[in-house]
């Protein structure tokens, strides 16, 4: 019943609500802490775990109830798979009040949206901009449109302004809710006939299920989104996928596809002319390519045991400490993730003083924005200092982080 409530009051409203934010007590059995708590092993483990969580540090978002609930596995990859051929519905022509200036207005709302999010995280203005899909949906459901480009292209906003909706939703770790956006989303852009965007919001999915640790299933997104997209595609949008692809895999240890991967996006990249491309293309510049190959870089350090591991190494550092050179200076949470990613590959070689350095920067970041995502990085970032918790420089980063993380 709860749900049921939540569900209608979303439907309402044009806010995505759960049946936590009304207040609704947990459907999981409480962990009785106090002196009722009974003498067993099983509730005296639970109640060690709901203490230290709640008193200690905020938990990882992927341990949320939104984050167990997601769709996974072949329960989210086989319908989505029909959008590689899925075609747009014909739409009559009728006489109505829509024109460009109606799309060109959900436009430049998505653009502040995109921007506010960049700068500020996503929790500040997820709810605002739920609100304004709802309203900008209503003209899709109340209104005829002029000519069909007309109906295609407010569909395309629509679905843009729902990438926005979800990606937000996601930093602020609603996952359940952030992967519904994106998925409606999805739609939009279909009926739009938008392959570009439909790519684009495959990729927010997949970074969302690599989040959550499902990492197949964000290998499977971007293979789904460069075959349905492989027409219509940018080469900003393809260099993007590839980039994502090579992460993917070296996070599944499959190191040559992983370094094949990257070339690819680099020699995409080259091909790149900023001023054709895509308003939700914008974010990948040279500091996003070098960020995400500087990750992929990372992630291959853990792999390997031999002379390489050095090389590997250094071009991490290299790539990421260029991504935080070049970023625009409205790219703040990016900022975070880079000064997050230098000291996460500090920590894989052993350089824990560099890896303080970074840490004092990311948090300060942190600070000043609104993203449990972020948030994420750094209770990664707390448990791979774990075996430097004996040194100095390792027991005051893991200190710095614990109290940053506290709620």
């Amino acid at each position: 019943m709860p749900q049921l409530i939540a569900e209608f009051l979303s439907d309402r409203t044009g806010v995505l609500l759960t049946s936590a934010d009304l207040a609704f007590p947990d459907r999981r059995a409480p962990v009785v802490t106090g002196p009722a708590m009974a003498w067993q092993p099983a509730p005296t483990v639970a109640a060690i775990d709901h203490l230290t969580r709640s008193e200690m540090m905020v938990p990882h978002s992927r341990d949320s109830d939104e984050a167990r609930d997601v769709h996974t596995g072949d329960d989210l990859l086989v319908p989505l798979h029909q959008w590689a051929t899925a075609t747009p519905s014909a739409l009559a022509a009728r006489r109505g009040r829509i024109g460009a200036t109606d799309v060109e207005g959900i436009r430049a709302v998505t653009t502040v949206f995109r921007d506010a999010d960049n700068r500020h995280g996503g929790v500040l203005s997820r709810r605002a901009v739920v609100a304004q899909m709802a309203d900008a949906n209503d003209l899709l459901k109340t209104v005829s449109y002029r000519d069909e480009d007309t109906a295609r292209a407010l569909f395309a906003a629509v679905a843009d302004l729902g990438s926005v909706a979800g990606w937000m939703t996601f930093d602020a770790g609603k996952h359940r809710s952030a992967q519904r956006l994106f998925i409606t989303a999805l739609h939009a852009a279909s009926e739009a006939g938008d392959r570009a965007l439909g790519a684009h919001i495959l990729q927010c999915m997949a970074r969302q299920m690599s989040h959550l640790g499902h990492y197949r299933e964000a290998l499977d997104l971007v293979s789904l989104a460069e075959y349905g997209a492989r027409h219509e595609a940018t080469p900003a949008t393809r260099a993007m996928l590839a980039a994502l692809r090579a992460r993917f895999h070296a996070i599944l240890g499959q190191i040559p596809e992983s370094e094949r991967a990257a070339g690819t996006a680099q020699q995409l990249f080259t091909t790149v002319d900023p001023a054709v491309e895509p308003p939700h293309m914008a974010f990948f510049d040279e500091a996003e390519l070098c960020a995400t190959l500087g990750v992929v870089h990372q992630i291959a350090v853990k792999h390997d045991r031999g002379p390489s591991r050095r090389v590997r190494a250094q071009s991490s550092l290299e790539l990421l400490g260029r991504a935080r050179d070049l970023r625009p200076e409205h790219r703040v949470r990016s900022a975070a993730f880079d000064a997050i990613g230098l000291a996460r590959t500090h920590l894989a070689i052993g350089d824990v003083d560099a890896a303080l350095a970074q840490t004092h920067r990311a948090l300060g970041v942190f600070r000043s924005i609104g993203s449990p995502r972020v948030g994420d990085s750094l209770s990664d970032l707390h448990q791979e200092a774990a075996p430097y918790g004996t040194s100095r420089a390792g027991t005051e980063l893991r200190e710095l982080l614990a109290e940053a993380l506290t709620p």
